[in-house]
Parts: C-alpha cells; sequence; structure tokens
C-alpha cells in the first residue's frame, strides 16, 4: 500500500500543478530538513568577461543558523555563517574578513532560499521557465522579485521531481551577470561531524573585522 501511495503521489507532481504548487512544495522540502549537505559547482558569468569564473565546493548547512560554503578549486577560500557572523576567508590571499549580519536583510537571496526562510510566494511572481537540462526528471521555475527595488533580475530553479530538491539555481542580475550554483550529491537529515561549522585560520592571517579594525591572528 505504501509503495502505491508514492507512486500516486509522485504521478500527481508533474499532473496539473502551478508553477506556484511547485513553489510551494520546494519551500516545504527546505523547511523539512534540520541538515544538509551537498557538493556544488558555480559558474559567474559577467557582461565583461568572455570566459565565465568557475568554482567547486561542497556545502553544508545546520539549522538554526549555520552555513558553510568550502571552496576547493581553483583556490581554496571559506564563506561562513555562523552566530550572525558571516566570516569570508580567502587561502591565497591570507585574508579573513567577519561582517556582522544581525537583523533582516543581510542574506543573498541563494543563501535565505536555501535556509528556507523564505516565503517565495509573497516576494516573487512564479511563472514555469524551461532551459536546457541534462537532468531528465526535473521541473523548472523563474522567481521574478515584486520588489520593483530588484527590477530586471530574477532567479531559474530546476527542481528533482522525486526529491522536490534544488538542483540548480541561476541568479540574472539587473546589468545582465549571471551566476549558477549546480547542486549533487545532496544528502539530508545526516549527522555532520564535530567541528563541521568551525574555521580555523594559519598563524598570519590578516583578519578585518566589520568595524573596519584589523588585527593578525
Amino acid at each position: 500500500m505504501k509503495t502505491l501511495i508514492s507512486i500516486v503521489l509522485f504521478a500527481l507532481w508533474g499532473f496539473g500543478q502551478t508553477a506556484e504548487d511547485i513553489a510551494l512544495r520546494v519551500e516545504s522540502k527546505l523547511r523539512s530538513f534540520e541538515t544538509f549537505q551537498a557538493e556544488f559547482e558555480q559558474f559567474y558569468y559577467s557582461s565583461t568577461v568572455s570566459v565565465p569564473l568557475h568554482e567547486k565546493g561542497k556545502l553544508f548547512f545546520k539549522k538554526p543558523g549555520l552555513m558553510k560554503w568550502v571552496y576547493l578549486d581553483p583556490e581554496e577560500k571559506v564563506f561562513l555563517i555562523k552566530d550572525d557572523v558571516f566570516w569570508d576567508y580567502n587561502k591565497e590571499e591570507e585574508q579573513l574578513i567577519k561582517y556582522d549580519i544581525t537583523g533582516e536583510g543581510q542574506d543573498t537571496e541563494v543563501i535565505a532560499l536555501l535556509s528556507g526562510r523564505m516565503n517565495l510566494l509573497e516576494t516573487y511572481e512564479i511563472s514555469y521557465s524551461p532551459f536546457p537540462t541534462e537532468n531528465e526528471h526535473s521541473k523548472q521555475i523563474r522567481l521574478t522579485p515584486k520588489d520593483e527595488e530588484y527590477a530586471g533580475s530574477f532567479l531559474l530553479l530546476e527542481i528533482d521531481e522525486k526529491t522536490r530538491l534544488i538542483l540548480k539555481i541561476i541568479s540574472f542580475d539587473w546589468s545582465g551577470n549571471k551566476t549558477e550554483f549546480h547542486f549533487k550529491k545532496i544528502k539530508t537529515n545526516i549527522s555532520l561531524p564535530a567541528g563541521t561549522f568551525d574555521l580555523k585560520v594559519p598563524p598570519g592571517t590578516d583578519i578585518i573585522e566589520n568595524s573596519g579594525k584589523r588585527r593578525r591572528k
């Protein structure tokens, strides 16, 4: 019986659904788990550069407010959100910048989306927007900000039909620049090792507080 119910629900995923329905299911999925980790690839396309910047790494998340992007290639760097502080560490530049992000409106769209804190129907106009993909069993939707302050920008999401997890986020800004995040090997509600959200930097690292003061570790 459980198998039959699963088959029926899976079939309903693609039958008679609006783009808003899909967005609501994705939002519910994002809010349903406490932890996740994934491998990611990031592509940044600028209107002034012919070759996109391509980076790879791993992403870790734990509610209520821990997120860590570990970039491994082509250079090592870490973006960490912890205790209402955004940590930006670049190994090659031997620099750590710490920003206070207390309060609302400090998250980027991608971070707010993945953390499940964003109300999609209140924030965006949502529509179907198919685009070329190597993922056969997926849906693509477009999120256009309702706030006129962000006119000209929008997000494209690709969602796995079975898991309802986000496989791609493609962000376009008002000037035409594009950033893509591709996710794979996604695991949810797993036990993350102790120290996952720690950040240890080597001696001599230049540490810049959000107040503008610098100190050497």
